[in-house]
């Protein structure tokens, strides 16, 4: 008897039967410190449509830009009501939203320079082999010139990473997905 090798799988289809209870689109309750911010968009394929079995994760720091990770030595300050993990699932029209704070910066894997404010976020969907990695940034932040992992984008495409401010709506952010295409969000090969 041998072994033989079986076909990759993509990850999907079925998020909301195991997944639907470990929502969390509700970062920053009460008590959390920091400037509050919700981020709402949409996840759409290469045809435009919308991705209405995606599943988005964000992960970030806290708004003194520690993050709650045991790994994370800094001297800063914790919120112990703040984990900075999100699990968001798209609705019908691929839609998305969660709320959170705007984290504060933390260190450049140099150890030396500080990163822009940003939000790492996996992205999972129908007929893909495996997550896809990318990050949020904040609009209008000075030091977004200076942040390492959007340097290395060209600048024509930074802007797929930079939120903007929703028209008519404060403290209101969008961001959209867009999975290949036209407008397609940059999405990193590592895990930043």
């Amino acid at each position: 008897m041998s072994l033989r090798a079986t076909t990759s799988q993509t990850v999907g289809p079925f998020f909301s039967i195991g997944l639907s209870r470990l929502r969390q689109d509700d970062l920053a309750g009460a008590g959390v410190s920091g400037e509050r911010v919700k981020i709402a968009g949409r996840m759409l394929d290469g045809d435009g449509k919308p991705v209405l079995d995606g599943l988005v994760e964000t992960w970030q720091a806290n708004a003194q830009g520690r993050y709650a990770h045991p790994e994370d030595n800094q001297t800063k300050s914790l919120d112990a009501s703040f984990m900075g993990y999100g699990r968001i699932m798209t609705d019908d029209d691929g839609k998305f939203q969660f709320t959170t704070i705007k984290p504060g910066q933390v260190p450049a894997p140099d150890g030396k320079t500080l990163q822009a404010p940003h939000i790492a976020v996996s992205v999972f969907a129908r007929g893909l082999g495996r997550r896809l990695v990318t990050r949020i940034y904040f609009p209008d932040e000075p030091s977004n010139s200076g942040d390492f992992a959007l340097n290395l984008v060209e600048p024509a495409r930074r802007e797929t990473l930079i939120a903007k401010k929703a028209a008519g709506e404060r403290g209101v952010l969008e961001w959209n997905i867009i999975l290949q295409g036209p407008g397609e969000t940059v999405f990193f090969d590592c895990g930043l």
